[in-house]
């Protein structure tokens, strides 16, 4: 007669979905929006810099000229001619700036695209102005919504990469202080014994 025996595996589960390691085609999305953003406002500036003098303006619809305009202004300072006088400090901010942007999205898990966007629109933003400084010394700004400061592509690209982080980091908190009966899943009978099949282990006999 053979000897019964137990064979007992604990199941291993793989990690939460939210957890998951990015693979390379994740992390590059970031760089893919950064390089966008980058190309597109260092080819606006050239065009600006090459049209129009300093404080010379273009109005390209005479019907929106109160609301929007191009007005070539040179700017030493930070974004929207913020701390005119602080172009070295800044050109530091910005290389910190995109090194933790760069380190933050190699750390980031799987299934985050958003987040990649909002860090891909704030690393062109800054490599785009930091660029104009070690080029020509100033920041080309030229876009002209009335009231508003003169601006530029970089510009506008970290503003909104900022407001969309914001907005994701308010989502995620919200979600997180969810009751746990309202994002739980799955059999309600193994909800309420607070345990599932995976958890308890498998047993055959021979």
């Amino acid at each position: 007669m053979l000897e019964e025996e137990r064979i007992i595996q604990t199941p291993t589960s793989d990690p939460p979905i939210g957890e998951q390691k990015a693979s390379g085609k994740e992390r590059v999305l970031t760089y893919i929006v950064a390089s966008s953003i980058l190309l597109l406002d260092l080819l606006t500036k050239l065009v600006v810099e090459d049209r129009l003098r300093i404080n010379e303006n273009y109005v390209p619809i005479e019907s929106l000229e109160p609301f929007f305009k191009i007005t070539h202004v040179s700017n030493t300072g930070a974004a929207f001619g913020l701390f005119p006088s602080g172009s070295k400090v800044i050109m530091v901010i910005a290389v910190i700036v995109s090194i933790v942007i760069i380190v933050y999205n190699q750390k980031l898990p799987a299934n985050h695209k958003l987040f990649r966007l909002a860090l891909g629109l704030q690393l062109g933003g800054a490599l785009g102005n930091l660029l104009s400084r070690i080029r020509i010394g100033h920041v080309t700004d030229f876009l002209d919504f009335g009231p508003w400061p003169v601006s530029n592509v970089a510009d506008i690209s970290i503003v909104l990469g900022t407001i969309l982080l914001g907005l994701l980091m308010i989502l995620e908190k919200e979600e997180e202080s969810l009751p746990d009966d309202e994002i739980s899943s799955g059999d309600p009978a193994e909800n309420e014994r607070g345990e599932t099949n995976e958890e308890s282990p498998v047993i055959w006999n021979e």
